[in-house]
């Protein structure tokens, strides 16, 4: 595939799903993005490092620090954006061929597809997580510092 292919279907899929979880309308077009964001940061590091786990990792913390910074700027959930955007990095395709290897009886393969999957969406998780923190240390730390440049800590 192409890389504007790529973007266009991870942006329409991210803003699909937009629509069926009700997000308002003003931010479909912003769910969007931030799939798009993620897909494409995924395929960069997938290019890379040939390694879907960090890759995955990786395009998480991208959906996670774009939608936290949507979520500023039109001031709502960040879950709005993040559920929606997270959507093209879910590994469903590992997850059912996991499924269908159990059906027919081939155990090991099944295995291989599950403990993939598995790892694709802890990392999927621990990229969400990490860029949670770090945004929140972010803006205590300029919290404070307006805070203290306005002359309202007690240090």
């Amino acid at each position: 595939m192409n890389w504007p292919l790529e973007a266009l279907l991870s942006f329409l899929a991210a803003g699909a799903f937009g629509v069926m979880f009700n997000a308002p309308q003003r931010t479909l077009i912003s769910c969007g993005l931030v799939g798009m964001s993620g897909w494409l940061i995924y395929r960069i590091f997938f290019l890379a490092f040939d390694d879907p786990v960090q890759a995955s990792f990786a395009g998480a913390f991208a959906v996670s620090f774009v939608a936290h910074l949507l979520a500023k700027k039109f001031r709502m959930p960040m879950i709005i954006f993040s559920v929606a955007g997270i959507i093209p990095l879910v590994p469903g395709s590992k997850a059912y061929n996991a499924m269908r290897n159990i059906v027919e009886n081939n155990y090991l393969e099944a295995i291989a597809f599950a403990s993939e999957a598995m790892m694709i969406s802890g990392a999927v998780a621990m990229g969400l997580v990490f860029a949670e923190v770090l945004m929140q240390l972010f803006f205590k730390r300029q919290a404070k510092r307006i805070q203290k440049k306005m002359g309202l800590t007690q240090d």
